[in-house]
């Protein structure tokens, strides 16, 4: 692409009234627009980010069995009076509408009931489990006080997975598949070294639950992480019955964290409810056993954002940046230069290089600002000094180092 028909701009300032880290640097660098406090809208920078985490998520998804669907956001009560949570003392996060020929409709915080209910015109027998089912759903959560930018939202799209099985044992095995992908998925955006499986709460349905939590001054939970088993507790459980359940010490470190994902054991809580059964192999109509699984792809994106930054701007990985490289153009008005930069970066583009190619009017310091805002992993000079040079300068984002290469050797690079 090139940055001169990219119709968004960077901000040297963010809005006065944002003050989350997050959102400040995805304004300044042209990836989010705030419609209004808790609803952000993704340019095309942020777009390209967010469809990245989507894209490793729905992998790690489908390799353990997932099938991909989507469900619609409008709600009817009828499936949700079922379980009693249609009620808003029950429920207060619930955005509702009216029809105009009278009557209500919600707009989706979760998809449990929705979706249970549509499983059973297709789970009857044993036969038929288990079944993992998956979806990026817009979720509408009616905040109190939407905070922390991207990280707590009152429209976001969340990675909902369900699962279904015959019974506890055969869900306690795809728990642990999915408490794994989980896993990869954080280390593949960048956040392995820093998140942890966190037991928590399992409310009404299980002992417990588990969060999967990263470690940033800007979370807002607090948990206690025990570094011997790479694991945590959080604040809310972490009592002296549970760590002696979990068979751990007291060699505890407590952090700031944020969540970023969490799966849930639901057991029969929806499918009694909802009349979720299968005929078992001896004829018997038994309950389906269920969990779920949630992660927020643009929340984890924020993440990313708001723990590789540095001083000078954003600092993506790889994995999930929006180009794989900036190409930056300083011509001061020679044309060799700027026939370098186009056939350099027609050759990265056929080889499968995502390239941005800064092609304004600019002056070089401005340009250097841009790309350190924007924080694509490399930034290749293209100058006079370097078509006298025969080598492009590179500049790594994440640790300033400085090379100079051919263009055979950066596609080696790059590809």
């Amino acid at each position: 692409m090139k940055q001169s028909q990219l119709f968004t701009k960077t901000r040297r300032e963010a809005p006065a009234d944002e003050v989350s880290k997050n959102a400040q640097l995805l304004i300044r660098a042209g990836f989010v627009h705030k419609e209004m406090a808790g609803v952000y809208d993704l340019l095309p920078l942020g777009l390209r980010s967010f469809n990245k985490v989507v894209g490793i998520i729905r992998e790690e998804m489908n390799s353990i069995g997932g099938q991909e669907l989507h469900l619609s956001a409008l709600q009817d009560p009828e499936v949700w009076q079922k379980t009693d949570r249609w009620d808003d003392k029950k429920v207060d996060s619930w955005f509702k509408t009216s029809l105009k020929q009278g009557g209500e409709l919600g707009l989706g915080f979760t998809h449990e009931e929705p979706l249970t209910a549509l499983m059973r015109e297709h789970l009857s027998s044993y036969k038929d489990l288990p079944a993992y089912v998956y979806q990026f759903q817009t979720k509408f959560r009616n905040e109190t006080r939407a905070k922390s930018g991207l990280m707590r939202t009152r429209e976001f799209v969340m990675k909902d997975l369900y699962s279904f099985a015959k019974d506890e044992k055969e869900h306690q095995a795809f728990y642990e598949k999915a408490a794994d992908a989980y896993t990869k998925i954080f280390e593949r955006v960048g956040l392995g070294e820093n998140t942890y499986k966190t037991f928590a709460s399992g409310g009404s349905f299980s002992k417990f639950s588990h969060e999967f939590q990263t470690v940033c001054d800007a979370g807002e939970d607090i948990i206690y992480i025990h570094k011997e088993k790479n694991i945590a507790i959080n604040k809310e459980v972490f009592t002296d019955e549970v760590k002696k359940d979990l068979g751990l010490s007291d060699n505890f470190t407590e952090a700031k964290a944020i969540e970023v994902g969490n799966i849930f054991t639901l057991g029969t809580r929806f499918s009694q409810a909802l009349g979720l059964t299968y005929k078992n192999s001896e004829g018997k109509e038994v309950p389906v056993f269920m969990g779920s699984y949630g992660i927020g792809p643009a929340r984890l994106m924020a993440t990313a954002a708001e723990l590789m930054a540095d001083e000078k701007g954003l600092v993506w990985p790889e994995s999930i940046a929006p180009f794989r490289a900036h190409l930056i153009e300083i011509n001061n008005g020679n044309q060799d230069v700027t026939d370098d930069a186009k056939e350099l970066y027609r050759e990265l583009t056929e080889a499968g290089v995502e390239v941005l190619w800064d092609d304004r009017d600019a002056r070089a310091g401005e340009k250097f600002a841009d790309a350190d805002l924007i924080g694509i992993p490399l930034r290749i000079v293209v100058s006079e000094k370097t078509l006298a040079a025969g080598k492009y300068e590179c500049v790594e984002r994440q640790s300033g180092t400085v090379s100079h290469k051919s263009i055979q050797e950066l596609i080696g690079v790059l590809t």
